[in-house]
Order: structure tokens, then C-alpha cells, then sequence
């Protein structure tokens, strides 16, 4: 696997990281929040099956800002030939 040198934007890690310990955050918020925070600070990508929840997310019209902007993230740091 190539390496990734994209990494998650600090203030968003920050954001994920609140987002996992928030009870009222949902499943998928939580999913792509425990994706950031473990992708921050090496060189994780972010796996197919993430990646299919983070564009699935990114089209769901009704997905909150918060949503978006951790699948974004996600799918910015994913395998380019995948």
C-alpha cells in the first residue's frame, strides 16, 4: 500500500475527537470520527469500506455539516487507484 501523506487538519481531529465521546452524535458521525482520529499522526489510509460510507455520506441530502465534513476528509486521504 502506497503511503499517505495527507493528514487530517488539526482543528478537525480536535472536532472528531469530541464527536466520538458526544452521546447524541450518530452511528455514522462516530464511524467517521473514529476514522479521522486514528488516521492522524501516521500514515493510515482510509479503507474501502470507509470510504464507501463516506460517499454515501457526502451524497445524503439530509447528512449535517459535521457529516460532511468528516467524510470529506476521509475520502480526500483515500487511495487514489482505488
Amino acid at each position: 500500500m502506497p503511503k499517505n501523506t495527507k493528514k487530517p487538519a488539526p482543528k478537525l481531529v480536535k472536532a472528531a475527537a469530541k464527536t466520538m465521546s458526544d452521546k447524541s452524535a450518530s452511528k455514522i458521525q462516530r464511524s467517521l470520527a473514529a476514522s479521522i482520529v486514528a488516521q492522524s499522526g501516521n500514515s493510515k489510509q482510509t479503507g474501502k469500506k470507509m470510504e464507501a460510507q463516506s460517499s454515501k455520506a457526502l451524497k445524503n441530502k439530509n447528512s449535517s455539516k459535521l457529516t460532511k465534513s468528516l467524510a470529506g476528509s476521509l475520502v480526500s486521504q483515500s487511495n487514489k487507484k482505488r
